[in-house]
């Protein structure tokens, strides 16, 4: 039985299981529109009409709904059409909806149109699915993951959370979400299902406001869960007409109703799929797949080149180059902040040189063995203790302080693979790197070895990788051992979802991405290490969830400096449930996306990873320098901040942490390493 086809049985995308039906049905005078999997109804539209308009805005919400049955379904071709019709005091609405079966999901297209002679001033436009349970567990990329707990419990009010229980309601603009699909999981009758939403974005015809537009999420009552798409309207936490648009705070967007005129029509395309799950919290894993194909995110010709990053990129690291005779780096700020060479995280310092050993042919500098050997020299007089080693040293008063397992573990990595390219190389001498290297893994396996290690949260995932890699350089089977416990403990701690991967992102306290990259590359390296399709297996569902962060589709943006640079969205990566902008984190992940499409023969992923490495290339100036926040939705963290209708567009480009430069580098020389060109 060869790998892929094991693997596939652990997360059978097969299209039997998601074989999907349109299933009309006539109860009495009415009808249910009911997507079917396998004979089982999964999604269904309200009982009291497929349709939903509200007419009226009161106490700051969407009122008076009026809901509308099917009074016709006829056959056009391979579409079933049913049409309905609302008839109000000022004239009428008539409404149809087109449904066919599209690979192993259902294409929907809505259409509103009004015939009345007045305009209408206060209408929301709607579109309903029912899951039949009242404890369906969301999870809407990049803002809500299966409730938020660990962003609940931690992080003081600052993310979306949802409790399942009647009343509750999560719904946001579009434009916030990555992947614009809403989708849940639950049990019934002992299986576990799974249904998604699948918007094709879009802003409100004849909206309120400029830049309005339709809203998706869901809701929950007492008998079952609503998918759900508005037009315009968004509330969380129990409170409407407000948006995450702050760190840690919220900002009121209201009177999100739609002006319709005469003879207005308005369309709306989304997708419906339905699912059995094999095992708890994998429910996402379906619409995820079907998200990346769906948009195909995979044309690059508009994108910047990979020569061209890589020269900008490398122009700036050389002008983060830092030296006396004390020492000899990279500064992780931009001038204007206090000089320090960071590793790890936000700094990268120690990154650069594993990947000037890979690519330095293709760097115009006779200096770069020079600045290898120095640079990681420093690095490695960093003191180490049974905490670990620091990872801040401080330029002016030449002192190391500072720790936390996100950097210590990916500082580590860097390190692990410097010394490894390093020994082809005998241009460089690897014996410094070697003893820190070793001094490092014997306290961390230790720890992680201890019966008493329990870690708050996914970031100790990030000592898998180097572990495993020291484990090969020293023939030392404690490292190996300790990297195994950690990868064995994260999944049965991460896979069920009920306590989703969170932790790695610095300034946040809940679910984020880096803590899912943490443990996708401890999977990886499990996986590579041990040939053993479990992990593989808990690499795709770590990846799964990283990749919900990734922007598929390029969203439309307003004036301001994105626009300005007719930016694409499509490749970059959204940071946590609550830091909510975009950044250009999608670029060093690209290479194990690209391993994970080679290991499950996956084009669509091998496409992905491309598109995430050179379009993150985008808005690097001439002298290769690159902001840190993409503000892609309402949500800003610098600059001015009070006005909730300004903030979407913007750029925040003076924060220029070495970071956003040294992960492209890196990322290329892993790209280089597999033998992977993106030229």
């Amino acid at each position: 039985m060869n790998t892929i086809f094991r693997f596939l049985i652990f997360t059978c995308f097969t299209t039997s299981l998601y074989a999907q039906d349109i299933a009309i049905i006539k109860t009495g005078d009415n009808y249910i529109v009911s997507i079917k999997n396998n004979d089982k109804s999964l999604l269904s539209s309200p009982s009291e009409g497929l349709w939903s308009i509200a007419t009226a805005w009161e106490n700051g919400w969407p009122s008076n709904w009026q809901h509308v049955q099917i009074t016709k379904v006829r056959d056009v071709g391979e579409w079933k059409e049913v049409t309905g019709k609302l008839v109000l005091p000022e004239g009428e609405w008539f409404l149809k909806d087109y449904y066919k079966k599209e690979g192993t999901k259902i294409k929907c297209i809505r259409r509103f149109e009004w015939n009345g002679e007045k305009t209408l001033d206060h209408v929301t436009l709607s579109v309903r699915w029912i899951v039949p349970s009242s404890n369906a567990k969301p999870f809407l990329p990049g803002i809500l993951y299966y409730g938020n707990p660990s962003g609940e419990k931690y992080g003081k009010n600052n993310v979306a959370t949802y409790h399942q229980q009647p009343g509750d309601e999560a719904i946001f603009e579009e434009h916030r979400y990555p992947m614009p699909f809403s989708s849940v999981e639950w049990k019934g009758n002992g299986h576990f299902y799974g249904a998604a939403l699948h918007s094709i974005p879009s802003p409100v015809y004849k909206g309120n406001h400029y830049d309005q537009w339709w809203s998706l999420g869901l809701k929950t009552t007492d008998v079952h869960t609503e998918l759900i798409m508005l037009s315009g309207p968004v509330t969380y936490n129990g409170q409407r007409n407000i948006v995450k648009a702050l760190q840690d705070s919220s900002l009121t967007y209201g009177d999100t109703y739609i002006k319709v005129t005469p003879k207005t029509v308005i369309e709306k395309t989304f997708y419906l799929e339905t699912y059995p799950i094999l095992e708890k919290g994998s429910g996402f894993q379906k619409p995820i797949n079907t998200s990346i194909n769906l948009f195909k995110p995979f044309y690059t010709d508009d994108l910047p080149g990979y020569d061209e990053i890589i020269k900008l990129k490398y122009r700036f690291t050389d002008s983060r180059w830092i030296e006396s005779k004390d020492y000899a780096g990279y500064n992780m700020f931009p001038s204007f902040a206090k000089p320090q060479i960071v590793l790890g995280w936000a700094g990268q310092c120690e990154a650069p040189a594993y990947a000037m050993l890979v690519l330095a042919n293709e760097l115009d500098d006779n200096q770069v063995w020079s600045k290898i050997q120095r640079s990681l020299d420093h690095i490695c007089t960093s003191p180490i203790d049974d905490d670990g080693f620091c990872v801040i040293y401080d330029v002016n008063t030449n002192t190391w302080f500072g720790k936390d397992p996100v950097s210590q573990g990916q500082a580590m990595n860097s390190i692990a693979l410097a010394i490894k390219e390093g020994r082809k190389n005998k241009r460089v001498n690897t014996t410094k790197w070697e003893v820190f290297l070793k001094k490092s893994a014997d306290i961390y396996s230790k720890r992680i070895l201890s019966q008493t290690w329990k870690p708050i949260n996914t970031a100790e995932a990030f000592f898998i990788s180097p572990l495993i890699a020291a484990s090969q350089l020293f023939n030392n089977n404690e490292y190996r051992k300790s990297a195994i416990k950690a990868a064995d403990y994260y999944a049965s701690r991460h896979l069920d979802m009920e306590e989703p991967y969170w932790g790695g992102t610095l300034d946040a306290t809940c679910e984020d991405k880096e803590g899912a990259w943490g443990a996708f590359q401890g999977f990886l390296t499990t996986y590579e290490l041990t040939k053993d399709i479990k992990y593989l297996k808990y690499a795709k569902h770590a990846c799964d969830v990283t990749l919900s962060y990734t922007v598929v589709w390029d969203i439309p943006l307003p004036a301001g400096r994105l626009a300005d640079h007719n930016f694409k969205t499509r490749g970059w990566t959204g940071v946590s449930a609550q830091n909510q902008h975009l950044d250009v984190y999608g670029v060093l992940i690209a290479p194990s996306v690209y391993k994970m499409g080679m290991y499950s023969e996956d084009e669509s992923l091998k496409k992905l990873a491309k598109t995430m490495f050179l379009s993150c290339g985008q808005m690097i100036d001439p002298t290769g320098a690159h902001g840190e926040q993409i503000q892609e939705t309402n949500f800003a963290q610098q600059g001015e901040m009070n006005d909730v209708y300004k903030l979407r567009g913007g750029y925040s480009e003076s924060w220029t942490v070495f970071w956003i430069t040294a992960h492209f580098l890196h990322a290329a020389a892993q790209f280089k390493e597999m033998g992977v060109s993106l030229k």
